[in-house]
């Protein structure tokens, strides 16, 4: 589907805060309420708007540890795989890349001895080759 450029500057200000109102969001966009309202449905119709999520303020979760977790997994168990780590509460989320890794995982936890124990868990699993992984010091910016 194509979206024009109010439809991606509406999404922009969505994943700023998905909780504004439709008469904030208008006000930004200098359109009406009811053209906002309108896109958004549409949006979501058409699959666009997948759902909405909570962002955690950075103060809330300060002296967690934040890693990205790179995986290689052997081909024929991918499905395995991700299966059980969508099961682990931990990660907050997944990607499949390319290159020398074939997963990357975002882990969020207490403790740097609780990042080692995920990580030992991951490289654990059947079909897990090997894990290497990266601790977050900081975010610059999150969309």
């Amino acid at each position: 589907m194509k979206i024009s450029a109010t439809d991606e500057l509406l999404l922009s200000l969505l994943r700023e805060n998905a909780r504004a109102s439709t008469a904030q969001i208008a006000r930004r966009l200098n359109l009406s309420r009811t053209t906002v309202q309108s896109r958004i449905e549409r949006l979501e119709r058409e699959g666009v708007i997948s759902g909405y999520t909570v962002r955690v303020r950075d103060e809330f979760e300060r002296g967690h540890i934040r890693a990205h977790i790179m995986i290689t997994v052997h081909p024929k168990q991918m499905t395995s795989v991700v299966a059980a780590l969508r099961a682990m509460p931990e990660l907050r989320l997944l990607h499949s890349v390319s290159g020398a890794y074939d997963l990357i995982a975002v882990g969020v936890v207490p403790s740097v001895d609780a990042m080692d124990q995920l990580t030992d868990r991951i490289g654990a699993m059947e079909g897990v080759e090997r894990t290497t992984s990266s601790i977050v010091l900081s975010t610059k910016f999150e969309r």
